[in-house]
């Protein structure tokens, strides 16, 4: 990436695991929440790791996008930072260098390597590490374009294909899951625990497919809970009488967010079936539940492999999307090779702007009453046009921008340590 004067370093990498290759349980010890996600990029700015750095940490991924000498700086972060091994990231680990990894961010954040394909929320956490590495100091010019290149790549398949027409989300799995084996859901009691973003969105698909009003939500912050229990007339119980709360239900979704599980064997104590449903990465119900024969455990990658008919239409916009994909992609390439001779262009127009000032000295002294102030926008804008001119020929893609450049240094004389 040197060639492309962006950074003082050779490559741009992504290093990281997916839900493709790493089961729930190993991405969440490699789950990153936003203290270690700070934490990642104030080392990388210190220790002057890189110059430019974006993280990714999601139920379906962890991954670190950057400039870097060697990508085994940004996985021994990945591993200090976290509570994954050395030896347990290279089993299931992706390393893409320069423009596959370009490639693999287009692809992830439009949706299309999510485990529900047409997933739009990842284009959230692209937004949301992109602005805490803007506050460190962590986006270059390259990474700033790349990403709203593919936000507007996101845009364009949302907007111009129907791949995430249909209610299709984790949240939405989970609730077609509990009325396919539930029967007479309407009368279950069901307990929700976790009332952050898919919690939210996993109450809202309850409430409107299911038709029960024995719905009870818990939270560790209960004012979060009411807010969303007021909007559709629901029970909210302290998070002190969750155990007692567990006791009574037929069906417990757990999606709390936390780094480590929040329920396991020793809150249950109830004989009745029991389904609970785990939306969590990190897993915040201990597989240990299961020693209970009337608990059934289904994690939130059972779910999001269930197929339907929304799903399957999906698949049909594919290709379409991977055309707007290349086209926006395609762009920013193009955009990327002007940056092989923005160097020759800028020493180009230094040495205009030196040849200019040294004839505006002469008419000075030979002419009376010249005008400087109107000399100096005339030439600056003979200057821009002839260095714009420049730059276009080369953005041509009939030139051979390696012999032009080389003609361009010759003729007006640039020294090549100031290309």
């Amino acid at each position: 990436m040197k060639q492309y004067n962006i950074s003082k370093h050779n490559s741009f990498y992504c290093v990281g695991l997916s839900y493709q290759k790493a089961e729930a349980h190993i991405r969440g010890k490699f789950s990153l929440p936003d203290t270690a996600k700070a934490s990642i990029l104030d080392t990388i700015k210190i220790d002057a790791i890189g110059d430019g750095a974006l993280i990714i940490s999601t139920c379906n991924r962890t991954e670190i996008y950057g400039f870097a000498q060697r990508p085994c700086q940004f996985i021994k972060l990945l591993c200090d930072y976290s509570n994954g091994t050395a030896e347990e990231f290279e089993k299931v680990a992706y390393i893409h260098e320069n423009k596959n990894a370009i490639s693999h961010l287009f692809k992830v954040g439009t949706g299309l390597d999510s485990q529900i394909l047409g997933d739009f929320e990842i284009i959230s956490q692209l937004k949301k590490g992109f602005k805490a590495s803007q506050e460190v100091g962590l986006i270059n010019g390259f990474m700033e374009r790349l990403v709203n290149s593919v936000i507007t790549a996101s845009k364009r398949i949302k907007n111009e294909t129907e791949i995430s027409s249909g209610a299709t989300s984790v949240a939405f799995a989970s609730v077609q899951y509990i009325l396919k084996n539930v029967k007479n859901i309407s009368d279950k009691n069901i307990l929700l625990f976790g009332t952050g973003k898919i919690g939210r969105n996993t109450c809202e698909n309850l409430v409107k497919h299911t038709k029960n009003n024995h719905i009870t939500l818990i939270n560790r912050t209960k004012d979060k809970a009411e807010k969303i229990a007021g909007k559709f007339n629901l029970i909210v119980k302290d998070y002190e009488n969750l155990t007692s709360e567990i006791q009574k239900t037929d069906v417990l979704i757990v999606a709390t967010g936390a780094q480590r599980p929040t329920v396991s064997k020793e809150d249950i104590h109830t004989d009745k079936e029991l389904l609970v449903l785990d939306l969590s990465i990190p897993e915040n119900v201990s597989r240990n539940v299961t020693e209970h024969e009337n608990v059934t455990l289904v994690h939130l990658d059972a779910l999001s492999q269930i197929t339907d008919e929304t799903l399957e239409k999906r698949k049909a916009h594919i290709p379409k999307a991977e055309g707007i994909i290349d086209e926006v992609q395609s762009e920013f390439i193009a955009w990327l090779e002007t940056r092989k001779f923005a160097p020759t262009i800028k020493a180009l127009k230094q040495k205009l702007t030196a040849i200019k000032n040294a004839e505006i000295n002469f008419q000075r002294k030979k002419i009376n009453d010249f005008d400087e102030s109107q000399a100096e926008i005339i030439t600056n804008r003979i200057i821009q046009k002839i260095t714009t001119q420049f730059a276009n020929h080369l953005k041509d893609e009939n030139t051979t921008s390696e012999e032009s450049v080389a003609l361009i240094q010759k003729v007006f004389q640039l020294e090549n340590n100031s290309i």
